[in-house]
This record gives C-alpha cells, sequence and structure tokens, in this order.
C-alpha cells in the first residue's frame, strides 16, 4: 500500500478539523434536544381546585399528596378566580368538583402539552368518581394553528433567516467595515421578520391579528441575532456557526416554551426559559395573541430588546477589536517610501 504523501496527510489533516464542527453540531443537538425532550413530566405544576368548602380542601390535599412534587396545588374561591388566573398564566390547570358533571379549566393557547398534562390529572379524579370529565378550553387557537405550537415554528423559521445570514455575511463581507456589515444585517433583519409575519398571518393564518406588533416583535429577534452574530464572527471567525448553533438553535429551541414549558422540563432548560431570547418572542407573542398583552407581554419585549443592546454592545467590541488589528497590522506593514 502506498503510504500518504504529505501533502495528502495535510488535506487529510485539513478536513478533519473542518469535519469537528459538524460533529460538534451532533453532539450538541442530541445532548439539548434529547435533554430537554426525552422525558417530559410535570414538576411542580400549578393547578388549581375551586372551591372554598373542606371537600375542596380535602381534594386539593389529597392530589398534593398523591402528586408530590409534580404538581403545585391550591384552591381558589370560585370558578372566575380560577379563569382569571389561567388567563394570567399563573395557573396549568383549574378543576371545578361535581358529583355528575366535574370540569377541567385550561387554557391551550399557554401550551397544549401543559393543558393536556393537567387534563390527565383531572381526569384521574374524575374517573375515580366514575363521571364523566367536562374540558373548557379558554383559549381556543387561531385557525391555523389548532396545536398551538405554531409560533414555535415561526421562531424556527426566524432563527434560520437570521443566523444563516450571519454567515452569509461572513463569508463575503469580509472587505467591508464592521458597521457596513451591521447595516447590511439590520436591513437583513427587516426582510427576516417580513417573511415571517407574512407566512404567520395571511398565508398560514397562525397569527390572526396584531400583525403589527408581532412583526415588530419578530424584528427585534431577528436583529438580536444577526447582530449577536456579527459581533461574534470578529472573535470565532469559522467558528461562529457552531456558537450560533448553540445560543440560538441547541439552548434556544429547548427553552422556548413551543413544545414544554418549565413546568414539563428539568430545572435547566426551565431556568433558561425565564431570559432566553426564543421564550421572549415565543411567549410575548402567546400573551398578545391570547391573553390581551397581559401575562407577562411586557417583561417579555423587554427581555427581546435586551438582547438587540447586548448585540450592540458585541457590535461595539468588535468595532474595536477590529480597530486594533488595523494599526496593528498597518504598524508592521514597511514603509513607503
Amino acid at each position: 500500500m502506498t503510504a500518504a504523501t504529505p501533502g495528502t496527510r495535510h488535506h487529510i489533516k485539513h478536513v478533519t478539523l473542518h469535519l469537528l464542527t459538524p460533529l460538534l453540531m451532533c453532539l450538541g443537538m442530541g445532548l439539548a434536544y434529547l435533554g430537554a425532550f426525552h422525558a417530559p413530566e410535570p414538576h411542580g405544576m400549578k393547578v388549581a381546585v375551586v372551591g372554598s368548602s373542606a371537600k375542596a380542601d380535602t381534594l386539593a390535599r389529597t392530589l398534593k399528596a398523591t402528586a408530590g412534587d409534580a404538581l403545585d396545588v391550591t384552591t381558589v374561591a370560585d370558578r372566575k378566580a380560577a379563569v382569571a388566573r389561567l388567563e394570567d398564566r399563573d395557573l396549568a390547570g383549574a378543576y371545578v368538583p361535581d358529583a355528575a358533571h366535574p370540569e377541567a379549566l385550561v387554557a391551550k393557547a399557554n401550551s397544549e402539552t401543559t393543558a393536556v398534562a393537567a387534563t390527565t390529572v383531572f381526569r384521574t379524579v374524575a374517573d375515580r368518581q366514575g363521571v364523566p370529565l367536562t374540558v373548557t378550553d379558554l383559549t381556543p387557537p387561531a385557525k391555523g394553528d389548532p396545536t398551538g405550537q405554531g409560533l414555535f415554528f415561526l421562531l424556527v423559521a426566524l432563527s434560520i433567516g437570521s443566523y444563516g445570514s450571519v454567515a452569509a455575511i461572513g463569508a463575503t463581507g469580509a472587505a467591508l467595515k464592521l458597521w457596513t456589515r451591521a447595516a447590511i444585517g439590520l436591513a437583513t433583519s427587516v426582510v427576516v421578520s417580513v417573511i415571517g409575519i407574512a407566512l404567520a398571518g395571511p398565508v398560514f393564518h397562525i397569527v390572526d391579528h396584531d400583525y403589527a406588533t408581532v412583526w415588530g416583535m419578530a424584528w427585534l429577534y431577528s436583529a438580536g441575532v444577526i447582530t449577536i452574530g456579527i459581533g461574534l464572527h470578529t472573535f470565532l471567525k469559522r467558528w461562529t456557526t457552531l456558537a450560533l448553533m448553540v445560543l440560538f438553535v441547541m439552548l434556544n429551541f429547548t427553552s422556548s416554551g413551543g413544545v414544554f414549558r418549565p413546568e414539563l422540563q428539568n430545572g435547566f432548560f426551565g431556568s433558561l426559559h425565564a431570559f432566553w431570547n426564543g421564550a421572549g418572542f415565543v411567549e410575548g407573542a402567546r400573551s398578545l395573541l391570547y391573553f390581551d398583552g397581559g401575562a407577562g407581554f411586557d417583561g417579555r419585549i423587554l427581555s427581546l430588546a435586551l438582547w438587540l443592546a447586548g448585540g450592540a454592545a458585541l457590535l461595539a467590541a468588535a468595532g474595536a477589536a477590529e480597530r486594533r488589528r488595523a494599526r496593528r497590522i498597518s504598524s508592521a506593514s514597511p514603509a513607503i517610501a
């Protein structure tokens, strides 16, 4: 067998080094998605029993004793109070006891998987009584989004458009000044967000009102991803794509609440849900579209704005680094006679 030439060995080493990126993506995606989604189960899921009687209190205590840490069970005075807490996104579900016709109150637009988990708990109670359970959904989703997960897939589209644009700008815009690249990136974020709202609105009817506000949220999200990506490219170069995959796919999609909210996830991804930008978009859009702009909407908008501000700060740092690099190259160049 002919031994590989030095040139061949060099090329094989070069290819192997470049294969590290997709292999690390494979490892990271497996760890993130399987870690976040492989065994969803309630932990501290907030449910309530409706009623102020001793019987309602006993049922709540029995539920808590049976479920342990899986449920956080309280009582509310009446059905109206339960509805108010569900509309404030403070409960996964509420159980209205009745000897013949018990009722489960849920809000599927908050999260269908959470609503299903709460319904399963309450159906077990009704089955023990031997009576049918009526399930009332307080927030039916848009006609084009029967599962309530369309906003998550809109997030996926916005993310791919955004970090894919960073790769294109990084690959073709090396000769451009940083702020020129940033301006192109911000213009691109407008296009990405317009594509997103056009598809989610009139094409597929996932969003059926408040188009301008959802578009603004989509732009905030996309602009944040792109500015962070362009800023990181100055420091990470060819590793930027991997970094963006970690930030805006592996950690982002899994913590967004689009498939499972924190009450059905482990603590790590649940904690990211409080401030990550994907959760900011998905949960903010849910609060706007189905909960009248309440239920934490302002905080989610703030989180998107802060991610964009972080991207602006990173661009400033990248600009300073590129200027220092240019001065070093200039000072190292031989003077022209």
